[in-house]
């Protein structure tokens, strides 16, 4: 080729991009000691209206308002806690040091509060030969459970190209499935999952997202006409269907209704946590710092809740009055606000937050969980 001769151009493809429908480990990971005041702000009132609906379920016979408002808290409470607990296992791998954590965080506190929890019912039951059954979460026990699962299948929809619809996909399938029983509130755990694998697939800018001027402008309007539904919906369906704990066979429904209702139920309930995230508040505010302890209200509430029914708290008539349910409900809150406290964390903390040093080989296992 001669000196002059002009070279040939060289054509550069473009990279292939690849799809990624996770973010990989550790990506948007919190550093130590560095909190979200909003999602501090979202748990803590995420765990106030848990206290609250407990607080409501001896009050749902013969108040079809108190029972609209109990349905319609069902349909997002539980759901929106899943989805930030489905956001903060983003970082989680099947690593040495997360795998301590998880058994010291998760693992431990459910044998602990299912072995208290058996006791405590064999007192407000009086049935002293109630079986201590750790395969059998009882009460609240069951989230711990479900968080302990899923976080272990966090690499499984790491790897997947459509992480949401196959979890949507397997949530449909366990409510055809009755033989899948309680063991380890399975029926929960898997028909919750959808919302917990969309909290892997968030990212900030989608909390900013729902937290604009004008996704709070719409969210009053929309959470209005929700409890307008709700109403109209208490004698009129089977609300069950929101506490994700029994298959369609179980509810004494045909099979579709199962599918049809866990892509019904995910739908409205995915627009109510968008309505009940757009209105909390994205700044410190003075109970921003109880939203680190929503695991120990958590817990322990359920003692208190169950114990008012043994202790004949709800026998007044006066209770069942609107003056009375509204003295229900500021109570529960107050309880729950309480049971936050960074000082009842301190109290409580060997139970509901218990190391396990003697249990765990190395020096990292056994100590990373405080890093």
């Amino acid at each position: 080729m001669s000196a002059d001769a002009t070279p040939a151009p060289t054509v550069t493809r473009a990279p292939q991009r690849q799809q990624q429908p996770l973010p990989p480990a550790g990506a948007g990971a919190r550093r130590p000691g560095q909190r979200d005041p909003f999602l501090d702000n979202a748990k803590y009132l995420a765990i106030v209206l848990v206290a609250v609906g407990h607080a409501w379920e001896p009050l749902r016979e013969g108040s079809r308002a108190v029972t609209a408002l109990y349905l319609l808290v069902y349909a997002f409470h539980m759901p929106a806690f899943a989805v930030i607990a489905g956001y903060f296992s983003r970082g989680f791998e099947a690593e040495p040091r997360k795998i301590g954590r998880l058994l010291t965080g998760v693992a431990l506190p459910y044998v602990v509060f299912e072995v208290a929890y058996t006791l405590f019912t064999r007192w407000t039951s009086q049935d002293p030969d109630r079986p201590i059954s750790l395969l059998d979460p009882l009460y609240l026990t069951w989230f711990l459970a479900a968080l302990f699962i899923w976080r272990l299948t966090v690499p499984l929809w790491r790897l997947v190209r459509w992480p949401l619809p196959l979890a949507l996909g397997v949530a449909m399938l366990a409510t055809l499935s009755p033989s899948i029983g309680d063991d380890l509130g399975l029926q929960r755990v898997l028909q919750f999952l959808p919302y917990f694998v969309l909290g892997l697939l968030l990212k900030p800018e989608h909390f900013r997202l729902v937290r604009r001027r004008a996704a709070r402008i719409l969210a009053l309007p929309l959470l209005v006409c929700a409890l307008a539904v709700a109403y109209w919906a208490v004698p009129r369906m089977n609300y069950a269907w929101f506490f994700h704990s029994e298959s369609a066979e179980e509810l004494a429904a045909p099979d579709w209704y199962g599918p049809v209702m866990t892509l019904a139920t995910f739908g409205c309930s995915l627009v109510l946590v968008a309505c009940f995230l757009a209105w909390v508040p994205g700044r410190r505010t003075w109970f921003t710092v109880l939203g680190a302890g929503t695991l120990c209200g958590f817990l322990l509430h359920g003692f208190i809740a169950q114990g008012a029914k043994y202790w004949g708290w709800y026998d007044s008539a006066w209770i069942r009055q609107p003056a009375g349910e509204i003295t229900v409900t500021l109570v529960a809150a107050a309880i729950m606000t309480a049971l936050c406290a960074p000082a009842v964390q301190r109290v409580f903390r060997r139970a509901t937050e218990p190391r396990m040093a003697y249990a765990l080989r190395g020096r990292e296992l056994r100590f990373g969980h405080n890093r």
